[in-house]
């Protein structure tokens, strides 16, 4: 059985995914805005930050626990991810797990810590609105945002971080609202317009609204 899911209606000139196909496991990224200068002590940063971050762990922990989220906070975990490049942390729900770009540690601790509590507020919003779908950066993750201590936490930021640019081969449409969505990836699974399914069939996937390929620029 084709797992569905629904895709955002609007979308950023970013890199904050190629494919909306993962965003049920992968519900947050924090974006930085370009620039390509990388230093010395940035490949020592990279190095030396990999893998479970057990202190960031704990502190993840305490924090969803103080805001009544206990079981969240059992389950939760974080990690450095050297994969991440262009953005500085990602929030993946279905297992629990808020990764961090290395590259933090060239902007000293509270950048980190203003990074992981964008990611927690990811999985807590979500966390609070059980199956519901949410936007990335709606008004739950705003709350959330706003109970973790970061209220004017933004969806974009500033750090110096590389852009990876690639090319988005694959156009898909809504056959209702005749939107574009654009992805750089074929999309494997049933995807449906979730501006449409929220008008039309109160947020549930409707087959309807499922995007149809439109342009392909060479390869699969």
């Amino acid at each position: 059985m084709l797992l569905l899911e629904q895709v955002e209606l609007t979308f950023e000139r970013s890199t904050i995914a190629t494919s909306r196909d993962v965003a049920s496991k992968i519900v947050g990224q924090a974006l930085r805005l370009p620039n390509p200068a990388e230093t010395a002590t940035g490949a020592v940063a990279l190095q030396s930050r990999a893998g479970h971050d057990f202190e960031l762990e704990r502190k993840a922990r305490e924090i969803l626990t103080l805001l009544g989220a206990p079981r969240l906070g059992r389950l939760v975990h974080v990690e450095w991810n050297s994969r991440l490049k262009s953005c500085a942390g990602r929030a993946d729900y279905r297992n629990k797990l808020v990764s961090l770009n290395p590259r933090l540690a060239q902007h000293g601790e509270a950048e980190i810590d203003r990074t992981l509590r964008h990611e927690l507020a990811h999985l807590l919003a979500q966390f609070r609105a059980g199956r519901r779908r949410l936007l990335p950066h709606g008004s739950e993750w705003r709350q959330a945002c706003r109970d973790l201590g970061v209220g004017d936490e933004r969806r974009c930021h500033n750090l110096p971080f590389p852009i990876a640019e690639r090319a988005r081969r694959f156009l898909y449409k809504c056959p209702n609202c005749r939107r574009d969505f654009a992805r750089a990836r074929r999309i494997r699974r049933a995807i449906a317009c979730l501006a449409c399914c929220r008008a039309h069939n109160r947020g549930e996937f409707d087959t309807r609204f499922r995007l149809q390929l439109v342009t392909c620029s060479g390869g699969l």
